[in-house]
């Protein structure tokens, strides 16, 4: 067993950013209690995951399976995460799709107030 450096006291803080500067430089194990620490117990903790059940057709599971053979990753993380970046693609197509709506509304709206410039609906 190896031998641990004595513990250092956490020194007291005028403010959290100075806090923060100082855990940016320091490792917090060279301050833990290791003699008198406790193993902890989360007997409630529940899986931040749902199982669900999907049909695939036989040949594109069998495609899946061996991409996930090439990459020498389970199949279902890797369809995880083929899900997850079709998702994050969908959210920024939208928002795309959407700024250019805001942009147009914002428009009519100064026209509107009489801030749109030489708009022809100003009298």
């Amino acid at each position: 067993m190896s031998e641990r450096a004595p513990r250092r006291d956490v020194p007291e803080f005028p403010n959290e950013n100075s806090e923060r500067v100082f855990w940016e430089e320091n490792d917090v194990v060279d301050f833990f209690d290791w003699d008198n620490s406790i193993e902890g117990s989360l007997p409630r903790l529940k899986p931040s995951t749902t199982t669900i059940s999907i049909r695939l057709p036989d040949a594109l599971l069998d495609q899946l399976r061996s991409l996930a053979n090439e990459r020498d990753v389970p199949y279902q993380s890797m369809m995880k995460s083929f899900l997850a970046e079709r998702v994050a693609e969908e959210r920024d197509r939208r928002r795309r799709l959407r700024a250019p709506s805001l942009v147009a509304e914002t428009s009519i709206i100064r026209e509107e107030s009489g801030d749109g410039g030489d708009s022809p609906h100003r009298k």
